[in-house]
């Protein structure tokens, strides 16, 4: 595939998440259902009420809780398993561009919360750590700024850095060729986890042996029977959206293979 065809593709992708994920994909179905209340008024209120269901059910803890709960399924690492691993893979999560308290763009909340994880792996099992993540936007590659975060906020040093990738699938590919340059075979995966399964596919279809270090659990436990839990909230509907993602992102790979 040329590199054109590939950027190509890749922007598909992009815009057509962007018009299925919420907010935007429920909001469309209401403005729809709007739009054909004049001509057919049954269809429109249809269109109408399931775009503001769908808007309130991705915004509320309880169901997107359940979301959640069967990508969020991996327990969290052992010291044990931990310690049979060669390296550390962590993935990058996007980057914040605004960040004039730091000189210019940084790692956002996501990468973050991945780069805390892989440090404190890396303090306890001495392994080395490859950073991974490009420029899919034409920005700087989001690995440089992880090897910045990673040496200057936590006292470590990315001994890889892989920052061609532009989605989880070429994390995958080119991070396996330049651990098995290394002569790398096992390593631990570090990212959320709801993200982890899709991810850890990726990187075993590449040809490495995969121990999950997930991170960052977006859902919860449950059991808690709080009114909250069926009241829409900021927290819930960011935890939606990346469920939601994560849904589309699992299909599209294995429609894609």
């Amino acid at each position: 595939m040329s590199a054109e065809l590939a950027a190509a593709l890749f922007w598909v992708k992009k815009i057509t998440a962007a018009v299925i994920l919420p907010p935007l994909g429920p909001l469309l179905l209401v403005t729809a259902g709007l739009l054909w209340l004049p001509r057919c008024p049954r269809r429109g209120q249809t269109l109408a009420w399931s775009g503001l269901g769908l808007s309130l059910l991705l915004a509320t803890p309880f169901s997107v809780g359940l979301l959640l709960k069967p990508l969020e399924a991996t327990p969290p690492l052992t010291l044990q398993a931990a310690r049979e691993a060669q390296a550390i893979v962590v993935l990058a999560g996007g980057q914040r561009r605004h960040a004039p308290e730091y000189g210019g763009a940084t790692v956002n909340r996501l990468t973050l919360e991945r780069l805390r994880y892989a440090a404190r792996l890396a303090r306890r099992t001495g392994l080395p750590i490859l950073v991974s993540g490009g420029a899919p936007t034409g920005e700087i590659p989001e690995a440089l700024l992880m090897r910045d975060a990673l040496e200057r906020d936590f006292g470590l040093k990315a001994r890889w850095t892989e920052s061609a990738s532009r989605d989880t699938r070429e994390n995958a590919r080119h991070s396996a060729t330049v651990l098995h340059g290394a002569g790398v075979e096992r390593i631990l995966l570090v990212t959320h986890a709801a993200h982890l399964p899709r991810a850890a596919a990726e990187f075993r279809a590449a040809g490495l042996t995969v121990i999950l270090a997930p991170t960052a659990w977006l859902g919860g436990p449950g059991g808690n029977e709080e009114a909250l839990d069926f009241a829409p909230s900021p927290n819930a509907a960011y935890a939606g959206w990346f469920a939601v993602h994560e849904w589309l992102g699992r299909l599209a790979y294995r429609l894609s293979r």
